[in-house]
């Protein structure tokens, strides 16, 4: 039997990972710039990771959520210290894409709405809901009809307000920060006239944070740089640091109905003891501020390089704006120099999406060999 052929494949075989770098079966060494799609947010092979996910294994690794698992509580109370949210309630799924869906599913309930409100360039996960809320034609099949969804421009309120004017809406659903599209941030003030928006229209605010939470932009999630609160936050990715863990965290005035939602998988004891690994090493490291500081190196010194047309993003997540398409690039990089980078759907933008591990010293490695490419192209 062969793999259904579906991935855009680099020919290259990780066998081991340790912090900001991986490596093939020749030994050969890895600068690992893009983290899995943003998904190592503590480093490959954390010493306490592993020993916490090796001690959970040799008790219990699974059973369903029809019994007592005391660490989805645990996870609970310590995601709720770390993020602010401490009086919104959490629900565990197993990805990205799954969070969002029941976060629209829960504004729905709520609000009682069939329409939701999306952004253009926006991608928010491909199983049925999540991608007809994702504004990518092409990887939507025929039984994916967008009819109830409308897309607005990035940063126009007047947009917002037209489509929410319509009636019927359950939800606006915005990125922390916008990941594929080529890392658009959403202005502050925009956020806050959205979330004015949301309430005048007793419509749901769900913030997708799959991407860009988790301390990659310095804070816990990327909207607190606007000073909002979302009605409803979803993450993933960098929750796990590559165990399958996500969550919706909800406002306390959504009403819990029993079979309301529900998994197989989600929540874990495997996936909560990983993701209260990852928590417990970005307090002790210090992650969220080692990723405003290297980020912050980072976009200044790739904003005094001439020949990058634009450097935008926040944190460790970044995204280089070329004046020419960045695949040669993106190949010479990790061909020549091994050092793994990001692609997008803007095909003049390379991604940085690091370990939020990253020190100065590397990012270093990457400024330098990426001056030098530049200079002999």
């Amino acid at each position: 039997m062969d793999l259904f052929d579906v991935y855009y494949i680099m020919d290259i075989e990780p066998v081991k990972g340790k912090g900001c770098y991986v490596y093939d079966r020749e030994g050969n060494e890895y600068l690992d710039l893009y983290g899995g799609h943003a998904v190592i947010s503590i480093g490959h092979s954390h010493p306490l990771y592993i020993r916490r996910i090796t001690e959970q294994l040799q008790r219990i690794g699974f059973y369903s959520n029809s019994v007592l698992i005391p660490q989805q509580q645990e996870l609970a109370t310590l995601l709720g210290q770390a993020s602010g949210y401490g009086d919104y309630r959490l629900f565990l799924c197993n990805s990205g894409a799954e969070a969002n869906e029941n976060a629209i599913k829960i504004a729905s309930f709520h609000t009682g709405g069939k329409r939701i409100v999306s952004f253009t360039k926006a991608f928010h996960g491909r199983t049925h809901g999540a991608v007809t809320v994702t504004d990518n034609p092409s990887i939507c099949a025929p039984v994916n009809t967008r009819d109830h969804v409308t897309y607005v421009p990035l940063n126009d309120i007047d947009a917002v307000d037209a489509a929410l004017s319509k009636g019927d809406v359950c939800a606006v659903i915005i990125e922390g920060i916008q990941g594929l599209a080529g890392i658009n941030r959403p202005d502050d003030s925009f956020l806050q006239a959205l979330r004015q928006s949301c309430d005048r229209w007793g419509v749901a605010l769900i913030l997708d944070e799959v991407q860009s939470g988790y301390c990659r932009t310095g804070k816990f999630f990327a909207h607190q740089y606007a000073g909002i609160r979302p009605d409803l936050i979803t993450m993933a990715k960098g929750m796990g640091n590559g165990f399958p863990v996500a969550g919706v965290l909800i406002h306390p005035k959504f009403e819990a109905r029993k079979n309301m939602l529900g998994t197989t998988f989600g929540g874990s004891h495997l996936a909560c003891v990983a993701a209260i690994a990852v928590l417990e090493v970005m307090e002790q490291e210090n992650l969220a501020e080692n990723a405003r500081v290297t980020g912050n190196y980072l976009m200044q010194n790739l904003s005094a390089i001439s020949n990058v047309k634009e450097v935008r993003g926040q944190g460790l997540m970044i995204g280089i704006e070329m004046h020419e398409p960045v695949a040669p690039l993106r190949t010479r990089l990790i061909r020549e120099r091994r050092i793994f980078t990001g692609a997008s759907s803007d095909k003049n933008v390379l991604r940085l999406l690091p370990a939020l591990t990253l020190t100065k010293d590397q990012a270093d490695v990457f400024l330098n060999h990426f001056r030098e490419l530049l200079d002999e192209a």
